[in-house]
């Protein structure tokens, strides 16, 4: 599978992604999970940096990606049908090992290959991801994983099964997800004017669910959800990872989760602007 954009050949891809993360520190390291934006790199490269910028490249031994679906109904999981997905960089390998346990379950539907090639959630993840291991480059796998529609008890279903791979200190979860779509190609204008200008108003409200992420706690963040309605393309994964946290705290692990950045795409001040708001923070275990 091919980064659909073909201006980004190999050595600009390497410069531009080099050139994000000497930018970031990495206080947050070893991530256990991270989660970042999967928009354009023009909009959201220097967003997503601060979140790889937490891998430790020598530790991580697996990686598994949660993308939410654009262009599919799906109200379970689904796992890709290849066993290589290829970069600009190098090639990333599917770990048949973790997917073959996963397909026992009986949870989890097959992508197929013309899903895996419309779908950018976790393609946009892939050159990051090789950036980010490149020291290890032949010493770790990745565990793609389309998410669905989940309902709340699915959420919860699957946060129990990734629960036991997230405990494990080798394995690193990158979660997909933009922030608030805002705007009416997005059909979402929520506006609280006490907040001032739109664009503080997206901002408000995007760190209210950014903070509720940050408590930990999947009740809230559905309830938030609820609530305003925030167009957060990767709740679902979002959702599958709280429960799997969740479930490793009732086991007595202690963990804490915080933002790193916040970006929008441009500054909405009036009915006819639109933008994508884009978020990046990591997961550390204590």
């Amino acid at each position: 599978m091919n980064v659909s954009d073909n201006s980004y050949l190999g050595p600009q891809l390497n410069a531009q992604l080099e050139g994000w993360l000497s930018q970031v520190q990495s206080t947050k390291r070893p991530a256990r999970a991270i989660i970042a934006p999967h928009a354009g790199y023009t909009y959201c490269g220097s967003c997503a940096a601060h979140a790889y910028k937490q891998v430790d490249p020598s530790i991580t031994r697996r990686i598994f990606i949660l993308g939410p679906s654009h262009h599919v109904p799906l109200s379970r999981c689904a796992l890709s049908s290849v066993d290589i997905y290829r970069t600009p960089l190098y090639d990333l390998r599917i770990d048949q090992k973790i997917y073959g346990e996963l397909w026992k379950t009986g949870m989890f539907e097959r992508m197929s290959l013309q899903t895996d090639e419309d779908e950018h959630s976790i393609e946009m993840h892939l050159p990051y991801t090789a950036k980010a291991m490149e020291s290890h480059k032949d010493e770790f796998t990745i565990i793609p994983v389309l998410v669905g529609a989940l309902s709340e008890s699915k959420e919860q279903e699957f946060g129990k099964l990734f629960s036991k791979y997230l405990a494990d200190p080798s394995n690193l979860f990158v979660v997909s997800s933009d922030f608030c779509h805002w705007g009416q190609r997005f059909r979402y204008s929520y506006y609280d004017e006490s907040q001032g200008e739109i664009y503080r108003s997206i901002e408000h409200l995007d760190k209210m669910g950014m903070s509720i992420i940050e408590q930990l706690d999947p009740v809230s963040f559905s309830n938030y959800l609820k609530k305003y309605h925030n167009t957060i393309c990767g709740r679902h994964p979002i959702g599958v990872l709280l429960n799997a946290i969740t479930e490793l705290q009732k086991n007595g692990m202690n963990m804490s989760f915080s933002f790193l950045n916040y970006a929008q795409s441009s500054q909405c001040r009036n009915w006819q602007d639109s933008s994508v708001s884009y978020a990046a923070g990591a997961l550390t275990v204590h």
